[in-house]
């Protein structure tokens, strides 16, 4: 294959410092103060009330220009597949949340219709989530534990738990707790605070997720095996759960592990079916539907919960719930719990919205993402719904069946409308080791992240880090403290990579202006009496002081060394000219007046000549160039440091400019004090060249000034 022909360029002007560019470039000086801002923010006008309206309600933007012929029916067959979807989900991850099977139906309702008016996203699927079912589960049983509802059974003579009171309390945390989170997530919507997911880097949430789903697996034992292990709670509670059900295991129901076992198999080759006939069928087959559906015909008919002691779902009501306020009391208890609720629930829906919105080339608002998600909860709560988000494999089920708008999940919670009102009693004989199964099978795609541990190993070890260990503080700490201490760890990283940075020597690639590493390229070459100096991370208090220490290791020169010998020589230098000025003065008294001449020559000899500035070590550099292109700012740390440097080594005869200065930086340098009288933006270059060609002119001009006083013993 023929050589690409590179286009050439040739460009005839002056070296231009900081200052000339400003000048020629006409940079503005002129600020909007803090008052003029607000007054802007405040300002109302027609089109921008109605843009206003439009943001917050999007449904009022698009669903009037939604075009029937090209959407709707790929938007019905996908609503009716995901609420069928959601059945078994819902009720499935309604366990996950300590709650009875009928509210996770609720809250495939009531959510999804607030979602659809204010949300953004057109082909996420909001609902029940297993992350976010379990992080419930937790809170609830810590809040509500078994060991709060137990009462005395006269007919066994021995305590049993008051199912009855239990479940009721357990749905009032749960729609506390959901309520609470909602309102944070609107707080943070409102202040424009969508830009907090930016904190949740895609290792740390897919570590956080793959952690979490382990403490799915492990609350669902119980419905696997049919036993009653206590349930933990606080850091390594998982552990603890682990270690009881092992230890119970022996009194294993074996009807309940039968049933798990067929559910498991079957699902697992229905859904293989199913993804071997994907491109031959028109919708995919609905396999969990299906399973809870046989399930429940078989446990019905073999009357698996009398005979065989099968746990089944129990009594179903029929019908919507009126809202009721939820317990307000709760709140302290909760506050911690629902702001790691609040900001998982957004990082997973946005995550996945973005994603969707980069595929299909729409935008997804971020702030306006956290204020519908904090509305569906906080509607939700009122109807006692438990805290929802998006689900990927729903959402994957939503797209590849058609979905194109929001208009889908409408349809989705309509599907499950009809079920609560009409259907939801029939499959009140539904073992819980179906549910079980179901959760089981659906989180076979969060155990295929453990595959991101060697990708990441290849790619970023330090993302691959953040990962184990965003894993094994969730398996630890809780969903809840796990995230935190996973943040918390994330931001570390970073504070490290920028403590820690690369420090480079540049180098000119022959006959161009162009400047690499000298240690990474073999054809880069070094420019003669300068160094060119530069930091792969910003400058601030963090790393200022190892910046400075690795310019003096990268140029060889001890400059605190330098600056003592100096002020050692020159404090010599003093004692010298006190010495002679005393002797002069002794000897002016001894001779007379007329005699002055001749001592005055006799003293001249005796006075010592102290070199200050020989000849410079040619293997030192003459002028340093900083590369400043990746300081995005500067601190009060930064600069003092910059004017340190700038001040010491100028102190030696090397001369020291700055390179590649953004706005900000340079901002940050005229706010800190770096510029004076004797320092100005001559120093500054927008280029390292334009800094280079400025230094060879500075030692030219420095040589020459040396070998004129070399010849006629003039200072200049």
């Amino acid at each position: 294959m023929a050589e690409r022909r590179r286009p050439g360029y040739s460009v005839h002007r002056s070296v231009l410092d900081e200052g000339a560019v400003e000048e020629m470039a006409e940079k503005c000086e002129t600020k909007s103060s803090l008052s003029e801002k607000v007054k802007k923010s405040v300002r109302c006008s027609g089109p921008r009330m109605k843009s206003c309206l439009l943001g917050s309600v999007p449904v009022l933007s698009w669903l009037p220009r939604y075009s029937l012929r090209e959407n709707a029916l790929g938007d019905l067959i996908s609503g009716i597949s995901v609420g069928i979807m959601q059945l078994p989900q819902g009720m499935a991850y309604a366990l996950l949340a300590s709650v009875p099977p009928i509210f996770g139906l609720y809250s495939s309702f009531y959510p999804v219709l607030i979602y659809f008016i204010f949300g953004t996203s057109k082909h996420i699927s909001v609902g029940t989530y297993a992350v976010m079912s379990v992080m419930i589960g937790g809170v609830i049983e810590r809040v509500a534990p078994d060991s709060n509802f137990m009462i005395w059974d006269n007919v066994t003579n021995s305590t049993t738990v008051d199912i009855i009171t239990r479940d009721a309390e357990r749905v009032r945390v749960a729609a506390a707790v959901t309520l609470l989170s909602g309102l944070f997530q609107i707080l943070l919507g409102l202040v424009q605070f969508g830009f907090v997911v930016t904190y949740l880097s895609e290792p740390l949430v897919r570590g956080y997720t793959t952690g979490a789903a382990i403490h799915v697996i492990v609350s669902q034992l119980k419905y696997t095996f049919g036993i009653s292990p206590v349930r933990y709670s606080g850091p390594f509670s998982l552990l603890y759960t682990v270690l009881e059900v092992c230890y119970i295991i022996p009194e294993t129901n074996i009807g309940t592990l039968v049933v798990s076992i067929v559910a498991i198999i079957g699902l697992i080759l229905a859904k293989e079916l199913n993804a071997f006939l994907s491109k031959k069928l028109p919708i995919p087959i609905p396999v969990e539907l299906l399973g809870i559906v046989v399930a429940t015909i078989i446990s019905w008919q073999v009357n698996l919960n009398d005979k065989y002691g099968v746990d089944v779902v129990g009594l179903i009501p029929s019908g919507l719930q009126p809202p009721v306020v939820p317990v307000a009391s709760l709140f302290g208890q909760l506050i911690g719990d629902a702001f790691a609720l609040a900001v998982v629930g957004y990082g997973i829906a946005i995550s996945l919205g973005r994603i969707f919105a980069l595929k299909y080339g729409y935008k997804v608002d971020s702030n306006q993402e956290l204020i519908a998600l904090g509305l569906s909860n906080s509607v939700g709560g009122f109807f006692q719904c438990f805290a929802i988000s998006c689900s990927m494999s729903r959402t994957m089920v939503q797209e590849n069946t058609g979905g194109k708008t929001q208009v889908a999940g409408a349809l989705s919670a309509i599907v499950i409308l009809f079920i609560t009102l009409w259907i939801g009693r029939f499959f009140e004989e539904l073992p819980k080791a179906m549910l079980a199964a179901i959760i089981y099978v659906n989180l076979h795609g969060m155990m295929k992240q453990f595959l991101d541990i060697p990708a990441l190993w290849k790619s970023n070890k330090i993302d691959m880090v953040i990962w184990v260990v965003t894993f094994i503080l969730t398996v630890l700490f809780n969903p809840d403290l796990g995230l935190a201490a996973s943040i918390g760890f994330s931001m570390l990283t970073v504070i490290f990579r920028t403590q820690l940075p690369k420090y480079s020597l540049l180098g000119q690639v022959p006959d161009t202006d162009i400047y690499r590493p000298l240690e990474d390229y073999n054809q880069v070459r070094k420019v003669p009496g300068i160094l060119i100096f530069r930091s792969s991370a910003t400058l601030y208090f963090a790393n200022a002081e190892m910046y400075q220490e690795a310019l003096g290791r990268k140029s060889g020169i001890d400059i605190t060394k330098i600056l003592s010998a100096k002020k050692k020589l020159e404090a010599k230098r003093k004692r010298h000219e006190k010495k002679n000025d005393k002797k002069a003065k002794k000897e002016a008294k001894k001779n007379k007046v007329g005699m002055q001449g001749e001592p005055e020559r006799e003293v001249e000899k005796d006075i010592a000549i102290i070199e200050m500035h020989p000849e410079p070590d040619p293997s030192l550099p003459r002028a340093i160039v900083l590369d400043l292109s990746p300081v995005n700012f500067l601190d009060t740390v930064g600069v003092k440091t910059i004017r340190s440097i700038h001040k010491d080594y100028g102190q030696i005869g090397v001369e020291v400019v700055l390179a590649c200065c953004q706005t900000g930086v340079v901002d940050n340098l005229q706010a800190g004090g770096f510029f004076n009288d004797k320092v100005t933006k001559s120093c500054l270059f927008s280029t390292v060249h334009d800094a280079v060609l400025h230094c060879q002119s500075f030692i030219t001009q420095s040589r020459g000034e040396a070998l004129y006083e070399e010849i006629t013993g003039t200072h200049f």
